[in-house]
């Protein structure tokens, strides 16, 4: 179990962010356990098939032997993601790793399992092998991710703008009790039921918040003295992320409303963005947003904003529409 303590300036400094970084290393974790990760097959299976290729594969070994099943992550290697920051940004994060840090956050994963040969060889020549480390997550992120990255960045983007909204509305102790079954807010504090006995004092640091597409058991934290401190806990609504037809085939509502609109109902049991319905179904924004505006004339779905975004989910009447029509 650890524990989190917040002072007023950390309450303050909650904030939230997308990690192309995080996504990118933990990504490894669903190729070598297909059964945890079986909302992820369809990716799996491709991601599989690009590792398998000779060039691939020996300048992403440095990244493999440290992603390795039941194996801690080396802290630097998810650095807390500020908002709007792209790949490039983290990448270069990383690269900036003090030496001694690099031997510190390696040294912590030993109680997980023993380094593997590329760790032990990181370890011993830090400043001259870390650029290789580097190299690996770049390739596996332009190979693997960056082709399915618009379609995960909607969904952990619609994620963060959830959560900025219960934030809001509810204050911190309705954030962190609704982010995971596994936290408890204590009034000043984050306890989390995990196995890594922290007790960490944020020191008026706040604390950065990240949606992952590839956390999905409980929230990870990357604590460090000298840096951002930060959380990457499991997106919502993951299941949808390789969606493309939410309708049933032979869709009553679709003979109804039409096939495009009774797609979006099916999707607007939680609050999503415009961005996210164009990713989720294939269609262009533009189309997505024709739709919305004649299902919202006509009392099906409400729009709500959360900072930059616009959320649209179903109303108690489409929701009884949508019901009917799985019942017919």
């Amino acid at each position: 179990m650890s524990e989190l303590r917040f002072t007023l300036a950390d309450v303050a400094g909650v904030r939230f962010a997308v990690s192309p970084a995080n996504e990118t290393v933990m990504s490894m974790w669903a190729l070598s356990d297909p059964v945890r990760y079986a909302v992820h097959l369809s990716w799996i299976d491709r991601a599989r098939a690009t590792l398998r290729r000779p060039e691939v594969a020996v300048r992403v070994r440095p990244l493999v032997e440290l992603t390795l099943p039941r194996r801690w992550l080396p802290d630097f290697l998810t650095p807390a993601a500020r908002p709007g920051a792209g790949m490039a940004e983290q990448l270069d994060q990383i690269a900036a790793t003090p030496p001694d840090v690099v031997v510190q956050d390696l040294l912590a994963t030993l109680p997980s399992r023993p380094l593997s040969p590329f760790g032990s060889a990181l370890l011993a020549d830090p400043r001259g092998l870390l650029p290789r480390l580097v190299d690996a997550v770049r390739i596996w992120h332009d190979e693997a991710i960056g082709p399915d990255w618009p379609r995960m960045q909607a969904l952990l983007d619609a994620d963060v703008a959830h959560r900025a909204a219960q934030l809001a509305e509810g204050g911190a102790g309705r954030l962190f009790e609704q982010l995971h079954p596994s936290l408890r807010w204590l009034g000043d504090r984050v306890v989390s039921d995990d196995p890594f006995e922290r007790d960490f004092d944020l020191r008026g640091r706040g604390l950065a918040l990240n949606p992952g597409v590839f956390t999905d058991r409980r929230v990870l934290w990357n604590l460090l003295e000298d840096s951002l401190p930060a959380g990457a806990y499991p997106v919502r609504a993951v299941g949808r992320l390789w969606e493309r037809a939410p309708a049933p085939p032979g869709d009553p509502l679709a003979r109804v409303v039409g096939a495009g609109r009774a797609a979006l109902l099916h999707l607007l049991e939680t609050a999503v963005t415009t961005t996210d319905l164009a990713r989720l179904t294939g269609m262009s924004a533009g189309n997505v947003s024709q739709h919305l505006t004649a299902l919202h004339a006509a009392g099906l779905i409400a729009r709500s904003r959360a900072g930059r975004h616009v959320l649209y989910r179903n109303t108690d009447v489409g929701a009884a529409l949508l019901r009917a029509a799985r019942g017919a």
